[in-house]
């Protein structure tokens, strides 16, 4: 079997702390400690999602607190539990260097 290894990509991600408060859903305002794409409310997948959700390519993925929310080179966003997060990711300078050297 052939093995490959990742391209290095530089994305934005941020740690999802927790929802302030339920019941609405926050497009271009959202409060502090949520990130942007974060909706707080179910009510366009009641039937799928409760609570905090990222709205991905494949539909919407519950966000847990400590998730990372990233927003991919397209500008897709997912949400990303905190090892695999560690295990994938290193922090950068702004120009893209690798802050661990």
């Amino acid at each position: 079997m052939a093995k490959f290894r990742k391209k290095p990509v530089v994305i934005e991600a941020v740690q999802f702390m927790g929802a302030p408060a339920q019941g609405s859903h926050y497009p271009g305002s959202t409060p502090v400690g949520v990130p942007d794409g974060v909706c707080l409310d179910s009510h366009d997948y009641p039937n799928w999602v409760e609570g905090p959700h990222v709205h991905t390519l494949e539909g919407p993925l519950r966000a847990m607190p400590g998730d990372w929310i990233i927003t991919g080179v397209k500008g897709e966003q997912y949400p990303c539990k905190p090892d695999i997060f560690a295990a994938t990711y290193e922090a950068v300078e702004d120009g893209g260097e690798s802050k661990e050297k």
